[in-house]
């Protein structure tokens, strides 16, 4: 069960979206969230759907992914490593409306990677070329539901086969996990105080079918799977 707390997503604003940070501070913010989804096994869930939904691709052709909500950069930085090591020829965009997360991700990626990151509310972004597939992680529960199904429309649109969003579960178990164990892990301040309440603004099945149904995408098009530990992940595949 998860408690009646938590019956609702919780409308608290992160202070990620909120704190007015310089950059050496909302950089080492970015460093602690990357330390995280290492740990709690953020990356595993996209490359799982990438797999599948690249082996219906014709081989040998360049690959365009476009990260929402990209951060510090590192899950592009992840597929392209994972890509190096298939021979995939990928080109990877970020996108993310914090100008601190382009400078923070361009020093953290290495030189000659395929990898751009540019500044834009995604709500209001029109990819430069056509994109093959777009992913977000951690980025919905961010958003209020009106943004979410804009979000779900707009990902629709715009790739040309595909999309998969990352994130949490809204459970009463990973919110007091959290809660105890990112103090043992992060002295950052911002961390421990976004990290539980980033849980209390996830989701359930149930309200990732309701977004669905009010974007107007049939469930029968899309895959909601839940990933260990506490993640639910919703993936669309286009013919």
């Amino acid at each position: 069960m998860t408690g009646t707390f938590l019956a609702r997503r919780s409308t608290e604003l992160e202070r990620l979206d909120t704190e007015p940070y310089g950059f050496e501070e909302f950089q080492e913010y970015l460093h602690g969230l990357e330390h995280i989804n290492r740990w709690v096994l953020t990356y595993r869930p996209t490359l799982k759907w990438l797999e599948k939904a690249l082996a219906a691709l014709a081989p040998g052709r360049r690959i365009s992914i476009l990260d929402v909500g990209s951060g510090n950069g590192d899950m592009l930085r992840r597929i392209w490593t994972w890509g190096l090591g298939r021979g995939l020829d990928l080109d990877l965009l970020g996108i993310d409306l914090n100008p601190w997360s382009r400078k923070s991700a361009e020093l953290a990626t290495p030189p000659g990677a395929p990898i751009r990151f540019e500044t834009a509310d995604v709500l209001d972004f029109t990819p430069p070329d056509p994109v093959d597939f777009i992913i977000s992680s951690h980025l919905t529960h961010h958003l209020t539901d009106e943004q979410n199904v804009r979000f779900l429309r707009w990902m629709e649109a715009q790739a040309r086969h595909g999309w998969f969003i990352n994130d949490l579960h809204r459970h009463a178990l990973p919110y007091h996990a959290v809660k105890y164990a990112i103090p043992l892990v992060s002295r950052n301040p911002s961390i421990r105080h976004d990290a539980p309440l980033s849980v209390a603004r996830a989701f359930t099945s149930a309200d990732w079918r309701g977004l669905l149904d009010a974007a107007g995408i049939p469930a029968g098009q899309t895959r909601l799977a839940w990933f260990f530990p506490f993640r639910y992940c919703v993936g669309r595949s286009k013919p």
